[in-house]
C-alpha cells in the first residue's frame, strides 16, 4: 500500500499506521537521511500515548517507552550497527519479539534474517520537498 502526504499531515499518517501495531510486533522504516522516519515514530509514539521527548538513539541504538496499556515500545536506530553478530551480541536481539512490547527500527537492513514474521516493512521517498510517499508490506 502507498500514502503520499505533506509534511502537516504527518498525524493522519501515524494514525493509520496506528492500526497495524494490533496484528504486528515490529514495524521497520527506510528511506533516506531526512525522509522523515523519525519524525513518523515521534508522532506514533505520541498517539501511542508516550508524553515527554522522543529522540532518535543514533548514538546509543536503542530508546525504550512505556505505553499506558503496559507495553514497551523499543525504538531503534541501526544506522550505526556494522553487522548482524554486533546486534546480537549487544543483546538486542531480545528486544525483538519480546512479550508486551512494539519494536520500531530504523535502518532495520542489518537485521532483515530476524524479522520473519509479524513485521510491517515501511519505505519513506520524497515527492517533493514539502510531500512524502510512504509505502508498506507486511508479514503476519
Amino acid at each position: 500500500m502507498k500514502i503520499q502526504y505533506s509534511l502537516q499531515e504527518v498525524s493522519r499518517v501515524a494514525e493509520r499506521l496506528k492500526v497495524l501495531l494490533a496484528h504486528h510486533n515490529v514495524i521497520t522504516f527506510t528511506g533516506t537521511l531526512g525522509a522523515g522516519k523519525t519524525t513518523l515514530i515521534r508522532e506514533l509514539l505520541g498517539q501511542l500515548g508516550v508524553e515527554g521527548p522522543v529522540t532518535s538513539p543514533t548514538f546509543n541504538y536503542v530508546n525504550g517507552y512505556g505505553l499506558p496499556d503496559g507495553r514497551m515500545v523499543y525504538h531503534f536506530d541501526l544506522y550505526r550497527i556494522n553487522s548482524l553478530s554486533d546486534f546480537l551480541s549487544a543483546g538486542f536481539g531480545e528486544y525483538i519479539y519480546a512479550p508486551n512490547s512494539v519494536c520500531l527500527i530504523e535502518w532495520p537492513q542489518i537485521i532483515m534474517p530476524l524479522l520473519d514474521h509479524a513485521v510491517c516493512h515501511i519505505t519513506l521517498d520524497y515527492d517533493s520537498p514539502q510531500s512524502r510517499i510512504i509505502s508498506y508490506s507486511c508479514l503476519t
